[in-house]
């Protein structure tokens, strides 16, 4: 049971607006904000949201609520899987009353984490990685030739994984990490003798973000033809990424996606 402390603390801090904000279009209208109601069919707004207040009302279908309910009502949750989408949304460490329950939530969370920072130390080796004399020679040539921008190179965190077999391998080994994150996280193997070996091995890097910009999984691209791997390599699911709820590139887009009021959706990483 998460306690009632950090329920409040929750509410309290997720703004109306800004959950809201990341599912649907909202237009200033007064003090209000205006858009289309998610929840049923409509061609003139009426789904308006009050930030002074916290609260959403559709005038169209009668949903209301608070910023709880609507990810309850939007994104089919409980409860708690509500106020666990939002404290992490809003960095919110939560305590559980029920001590049996807090250590095997805790356990959980400690899980996530790890996962997360395994995942977000990868990225930067991984960035850094393409501004190297062989990242430049191999990655940075291969996104120049395909019209990449240095922006969309930058603002995607796309990066560059060595040929050798273990970079990742020693780089994490370095920083003293503990190697079964990585393997959970899909980014490395053990081999039978004991030893790892990296996964995303001489591709070029398109990090998967969630809506909040963590970096939940990985696409890597073949630069060399081997029949014996695949073109494209993606991170398997885990504690933190699953692929029918990501969509590549939604993070970067979803202001504009507001702000205009279109979306294209394409296939691939070097399309999107």
């Amino acid at each position: 049971m998460i306690s009632r402390q950090s329920i409040d603390a929750v509410i309290n801090a997720s703004a109306i607006d800004e959950v809201v904000g990341d599912y649907i279009a909202l237009k200033k209208r007064g003090a209000n904000l205006l858009g289309r109601c998610p929840f049923h069919d409509e061609k003139t707004p009426s789904f308006t949201v009050s930030p002074s207040k916290g609260i959403y009302k559709c005038f169209g279908c009668g949903k209301a609520g608070n910023s709880v309910s609507f990810l309850m009502e939007h994104d089919s949750l409980s409860f708690a899987d509500a106020i666990r989408k939002l404290a992490s949304k809003y960095n919110i460490v939560l305590e559980e009353d029920n001590a049996v329950n807090s250590e095997a939530y805790n356990e959980q969370q400690r899980k996530r984490e790890a996962l997360l920072i395994a995942l977000e130390f990868a990225k930067k080796y991984f960035v850094e990685q393409l501004y190297t004399e062989e990242g430049k020679r191999v990655g940075d040539s291969y996104f120049r030739e395909r019209g990449f921008t240095k922006q969309t190179i930058d603002d995607f965190d796309l990066g560059y994984s060595p040929q050798a077999w273990d970079s990742l391998v020693k780089a994490a080994t370095s920083q003293q990490f503990n190697l079964d994150h990585f393997v959970e996280a899909g980014l490395i193997k053990q081999r039978e003798d004991g030893g790892y070996f990296d996964l995303f091995r001489h591709r070029v890097i398109f990090p998967i973000h969630d809506l909040t910009g963590k970096v939940i999984a990985f696409g890597g691209r073949q630069l060399v033809k081997d029949e014996k791997s695949p073109k494209y390599l993606n991170s398997p699911e885990t504690e933190v990424y699953h692929k029918s709820h990501v969509l590549y590139g939604i993070f970067q887009s979803k202001k504009t996606i507001k702000q205009v009021n279109n979306c294209y959706l394409v296939e691939g990483y070097t399309d999107v």
